[in-house]
């Protein structure tokens, strides 16, 4: 027999090459129709998988029915499920998944039941379901749910889808345990939450801070005892950011109090030294002038200044804390101010707070000399009567009142000691809380909206901000600050944002912007 020749070569070549493609083709079709994967059983439209470590990725591609149960794989991974269009029913049940990708189930937009029954669930990621416009049914019994915010999105879907879902129970919080997820509504949850977060630096140190309008326009003025003025901001809407608007010129200043009345602007300036004095801006010059002193035989060390107005009539009052002063309050007569009562004397008062208890208008003066000592305003007399003080309570530096619900509470500052929150109780100030306070000269609280909080500063520690719980009708700690040696703090809203301004005795002067996270998102 004898040897093939050059075309019979060529025969081989292309028998050669047929085989190829053949193989290629053979593995182009296994490749778009994957075996079963090992650990399951399929058949023409069904799977059934068990004692699997993971889901897996290899089914063919014209599934209908999948049955996971018994496995030990605890994670669902992002699409876990991707290239299965004609999948309709997905069984997951009787497993240990406790964590679900968000996007789990992307692409099964063909699927009817899903099933996550009997699972170590206690939460689901937000839209999980989102792309799933088929869906008919949704099988969750069995699992532990914590119905916080994180699932808030689960009651919002319930409400808004068409698929059924069967009866499941919160096991957690306390609020909810218990309840059927399917009978909670959305504004069953309170998802906002809230902190002050650092804005803007203000490189001088202060020892009062005062917010006001005028002009339709907000403005912040602060005392800077060691700079001698009373610097004023105002909120630039482009730069967003508080700039320099003007200064008042001064000698030791600890307190800057502005007071408008028939739309003008006059600043209370107290001094430690030279006399306290009165200033009104004047527009056409756009600037301040002095208008008044203030008596220096009454007003010898001013700590403190309170503005109001009873019965349509504008006072202002100075508490004084040198021994031979006395603690006055002032009258405007359209003209200027003048002296209107002297309260005690000799009692070194350290504060002066205005506010109204039952619809009266009152004075409280802290000393470091006595308890707090309440004033109510005599309306035949036009003048403050000394009406009770507030026992067991030595040694306040201060006091700040706020109301919730219409309730009256009085916060009370004290450097040694503990500072207290009290509340009125028609006839007294009851205490409702303690806070311990080494070295504290503010205790004051701030109203944003629907929060109430009350910020403690100190000298040695950082500043505590707290919020107020309607429910426990205390404080509860919500955040901790950082400034140095606080001695006062005030609130402005401006373009829809809220800012919070610290003065600093010895640091930067601070401003935080006040946030509401959801924390449903």
């Amino acid at each position: 027999m004898g040897r093939p020749g050059r075309g019979w070569r060529g025969g081989w070549t292309v028998l050669i090459w047929l085989a190829a493609v053949c193989l290629v083709l053979t593995d182009g079709r296994r490749s778009r129709q994957p075996r079963c994967p090992v650990g399951c059983t399929c058949t023409k439209d069904n799977a059934l998988c068990e004692n699997v470590r993971s889901v897996p990725h290899t089914f063919p591609s014209d599934v209908v029915s999948l049955l996971f149960t018994a496995n030990s794989f605890d994670l669902i991974d992002e699409d876990a499920f991707m290239g299965l269009a004609h999948l309709e029913y997905l069984f997951i049940e009787n497993n240990r998944i406790a964590s679900i990708s968000p996007f789990a189930f992307r692409g099964l937009k063909t699927l009817l039941h899903l099933s996550l029954a009997y699972n170590n669930l206690e939460t689901l990621p937000k839209d999980v379901f989102r792309g799933m416009d088929a869906l008919t049914k949704v099988d969750l019994r069995g699992n532990n749910l914590i119905c916080d915010c994180k699932l808030k999105w689960l009651v919002e879907w319930i409400h808004h889808t068409n698929a059924t879902l069967d009866q499941i129970y919160c096991s957690g919080p306390p609020i909810h345990q218990g309840k059927k997820i399917n009978d909670l509504l959305p504004h069953s949850f309170d998802c906002i939450t809230t902190e002050f977060a650092s804005y803007q630096l203000l490189r001088f140190e202060s020892i009062s801070v005062e917010t006001f309008t005028f002009g339709n326009e907000q403005y912040v003025v602060f005392a800077q005892p060691f700079a001698g003025t009373c610097n004023f901001l105002e909120w630039d809407h482009v730069e967003m950011t508080f700039r320099t608007y003007d200064a008042i010129q001064s000698t030791s200043t600890v307190v800057c109090k502005p007071m408008v009345i028939d739309n003008q602007l006059f600043v209370i300036v107290a001094q430690l030294f030279g006399g306290s004095h009165i200033y009104k801006r004047d527009s056409s010059a756009n600037k301040f002038i002095k208008i008044q002193d203030i008596d220096i035989l009454r007003i010898r060390k001013p700590n403190d200044i309170e503005t109001f107005v009873i019965d349509g009539e504008s006072f202002f009052v100075i508490a004084d804390s040198s021994k031979a002063g006395s603690t006055t309050v002032y009258k405007w007569n359209g003209i200027g101010f003048y002296s209107h009562q002297s309260l005690h004397p000799w009692y070194r008062d350290t504060d002066v707070e205005y506010l109204e208890i039952s619809n009266k208008p009152h004075l409280i003066l802290s000393s470091s000399s006595q308890r707090p000592v309440v004033y109510q305003w005599n309306r035949s007399q036009k003048k403050f009567d000394r009406r009770t003080d507030i026992p067991d309570m030595e040694d306040v530096f201060s006091i700040k009142h706020f109301r919730v619900k219409g309730e009256l509470f009085i916060c009370l500052t004290r450097y040694i000691g503990d500072s207290r929150v009290m509340r009125w109780d028609g006839a007294m100030f009851k205490e409702v809380q303690t806070f311990p306070s080494r070295g504290s000269m503010v205790f004051q609280p701030v109203s944003v909206g629907k929060w109430q909080y009350a910020i403690l500063g100190s000298d040695y520690s950082l500043t505590q901000v707290y919020q107020w719980d309607a429910k426990r009708g205390q404080f509860v700690p919500s955040q901790e600050l950082s400034i140095q040696a606080p001695r006062g703090f005030s609130v402005v809203s401006v373009d829809n944002r809220v800012f919070l301004l610290a003065s600093s005795f010895k640091g930067k002067t601070q401003i935080y912007e006040h946030l509401m996270i959801d924390l449903s998102d």
